[in-house]
Order: C-alpha cells, then sequence, then structure tokens
C-alpha cells in the first residue's frame, strides 16, 4: 500500500533483503489515494476513500466522472511504487477490488508501461474448501459464484494483455484463519502448477489497527512457518515460489 503510513519502513525493510518478491496492493477502498484529494473527488469521502467496496465498486462501474479519475489515481500509485525502486513483482488489490471490470481494464492498459509481470486474479475451489470446514456454506456459495465470473473476465484480458497470473488460488474462505491444520488438510488437495496460498501473516505492533480477528496475524505466520508444513510441501512435490516464476500461460510448456 504506496499510501500507508508504514510503506516507507516496509520499502527499507524490501531493500535489504532483495529476495523478497514485493508487488503493489492497490487501494480503491478503505485508504487514502495518491493523488490529491481534489483530483479524485468522486473517488473519496473527504480525503480517502469509501470504506464500502459494494458501493464503491457501484460508483466506479456507472459514475462517468469515477471512469475518468480512475485511471490517474491507479497510474499513481503505481508511478509511487515505481518510485521506490523495487522491482514490481504484481499487482493485487484491498478487497480485490483490483478484479472490478473497470479496474481490470485500466491495469491492461498500464501494464506495459509500468512492466506489470503478474496479476492475482482470485477464485477459488469450493471443495477443498468445503472439505475442511463446510460453516457458512450459503456465503461461500455465492462469494465463489462472484469470484468464477470476475475471474473468466479477467483470464480473457490478462491473456490478451501477456500478463501472467496463478492457476489457483487457496486460502480466500479461510481469511483469518489459515492454521498449520488447514495448510496440512490443503496441501494434497493442490492441483495447478502455479498456485497462491493466501494468508494475512503479521506480528501486530501496539496501537496498529488489525488486519483480522485478535490474534490471527501471528497464527497465521506460525502456520506459514511449520516444519509441518515445509515437510508437507516437500512430500507432495510442491515449493515455495514467486510471482516472478509465473509465465503467462500461452508461455507454458504441456
Amino acid at each position: 500500500m504506496v499510501t500507508g503510513s508504514a510503506c516507507g519502513e516496509a520499502v527499507a525493510i524490501a531493500r535489504e533483503r532483495p529476495s523478497l518478491a514485493v508487488g503493489l496492493h492497490l487501494v480503491l477502498v478503505c485508504g487514502k489515494p495518491a493523488s490529491p484529494p481534489e483530483a479524485v473527488g468522486s473517488l473519496v469521502s473527504g480525503d480517502a476513500f469509501r470504506e464500502s467496496p459494494v458501493l464503491a465498486g457501484l460508483v466506479y462501474q456507472f459514475s462517468r466522472r469515477a471512469r475518468r479519475e480512475l485511471p490517474g489515481e491507479i497510474r499513481a500509485q503505481l508511478e509511487a511504487f515505481r518510485a521506490t525502486g523495487l522491482p514490481l513483482s504484481h499487482v493485487d488489490g484491498h478487497l480485490h477490488l483490483h478484479l472490478h471490470p473497470v479496474v481490470l481494464a485500466i491495469l491492461g492498459d498500464l501494464a506495459a508501461e509500468f512492466a506489470i509481470p503478474a496479476i492475482r486474479l482470485p477464485s477459488e475451489e469450493l471443495r477443498p474448501a468445503l472439505a475442511f470446514d463446510r460453516s457458512s456454506l450459503p456465503t461461500k456459495l455465492v462469494w465463489a459464484g462472484i469470484f468464477r465470473l470476475l475471474r473468466r473476465h479477467g483470464e480473457r484480458r490478462l491473456a490478451r494483455a501477456g500478463i501472467a497470473y496463478a492457476d489457483r488460488v487457496y486460502g480466500l474462505f479461510q481469511t483469518g484463519r489459515v492454521t498449520e491444520r488447514y495448510l496440512l488438510s490443503l496441501l494434497p488437495r493442490i492441483r495447478g502448477r502455479r498456485s497462491e496460498i493466501y494468508a494475512h501473516p503479521a506480528l501486530p505492533e501496539p496501537g496498529e489497527p488489525l488486519n483480522g480477528p485478535p490474534g490471527a496475524g501471528p497464527r497465521e505466520l506460525a502456520a506459514l512457518l511449520s516444519p509441518r508444513v515445509r515437510d508437507a510441501m516437500e512430500a507432495h512435490g510442491l515449493r515455495p515460489a514467486t510471482s516472478a516464476d509465473f509465465r503467462p500461460a500461452a508461455a507454458l510448456t504441456p
């Protein structure tokens, strides 16, 4: 999040660890714009984006003014990332709003200029998710359908632009609950050559807003660092990778 209060610290840490793959987490909801608020008046309420992703999505879809202002804001965030000097690993979005057809079209138009190599297309298979946890089934069915439609649209657009994306994204339905037990259940069920596991590992600082239920960040961090999980990955022929290892689907050989 290039407009986040800890962005400078994050960039400094990343520069000390050049093996990290760092992407732009595009923020068009629940955050601050990179443009002056007066330049994106249809996108913000006061000096910040709207808090509701549904309301923001409707505005981006139906407001002509918003469609005029969005490209400038997205460009501003890409330029802010480029100014860090870090290689751009990928682009994803806060609350997945980068999947909005209007937003994704703008990213496609800017992909060559900013050398965007990969974009996340989240869509989770229901079978492995429900094999672990069948709670909130109606909600999961609705979101599975929405993400499936958005992914199909995104696949066509990214393929035309030569932008890579993962074959599968897992963990969406376990947000805040990606535990060691979940990962050990998931790993044998992973399909595809390039898969992402969606998680929010964290070590909260005093006074820092939580990005999930209390204790979720440390639990998810512990799960990702678990020796049992690493052993299970090796046992199932899986290896850690970054977006740099992804290639557009057309470039993969059978």
